[in-house]
């Protein structure tokens, strides 16, 4: 295989350099190309291209599976095995798509509060109207949980905490952050999904404490 990448890259860069690099002879590998190729060479020179073609296509999410269903739609009937081979020499490698977390999960045991807003989320002044919000982003660690806290009238990010644990200290947290950077005065409407980390009761006496209406 280290004849055939010198091969590829001749054009690029001077044989005697790269048999230096790869340690080999340059005897050797002009003896090499002497040689009639083998079926197998020939077939394995007509799909490493197919494959970084439909690997980029995919943006890098195709793994030898897939990759060995798309060669088949294109007349290359090949095995799973074959195409991972190919795959490995030219460092590719699937990544899959990560199942997808539920952030949302409420507790029957909680009170739950009106929707106030009734699908309007609009506002006519700032500090009026908050929306809250939790999301998850996946990291090479494992998964990153995001709460945050909009004002409605200017669609800004006024509040937000992030942590490896989706518990109610993550809602408390950003909340807390909007409280400071704002200080909203009088009734101010606070908007939320039903999940346990917005209806426990340390984040509705948070609400109560700073005179905001729950929704």
């Amino acid at each position: 295989m280290r004849y055939q990448r010198i091969e590829r890259h001749r054009k690029l860069y001077p044989v005697r350099m790269m048999c230096q690099l790869l340690k080999v002879s340059r005897s050797g590998f002009y003896a090499w190309k002497s040689r009639p190729e083998s079926q197998r060479v020939k077939t394995d020179c007509i799909l490493r291209p197919k494959i970084h073609q439909i690997h980029e296509q995919s943006k890098g999410v195709y793994g030898s599976p897939r990759i060995c269903a798309e060669l088949k739609e294109l007349g290359h009937h090949h095995g799973r095995h074959k195409i991972a081979r190919l795959m490995r020499l030219e460092g590719l490698r699937g990544c899959p798509q990560r199942r997808f977390k539920v952030t949302t999960q409420s507790d029957p045991s909680h009170p739950v509060a009106k929707n106030l807003l009734k699908q309007d989320f609009t506002a006519k002044r700032p500090n009026q109207r908050w929306a809250a919000d939790m999301t998850y982003i996946s990291t090479q660690q494992g998964w990153l949980y995001l709460a945050i806290v909009m004002d409605l009238y200017s669609r800004r990010i006024v509040g937000w905490s992030m942590d490896r644990w989706m518990g109610r200290q993550l809602v408390v947290d950003a909340l807390l952050m909007a409280l400071g950077n704002r200080n909203p005065q009088g009734k101010l409407i606070h908007h939320s999904d039903r999940g346990a980390q917005y209806t426990s009761d340390d984040f509705r006496n948070m609400l109560d404490a700073k005179i905001l209406l729950a929704v």
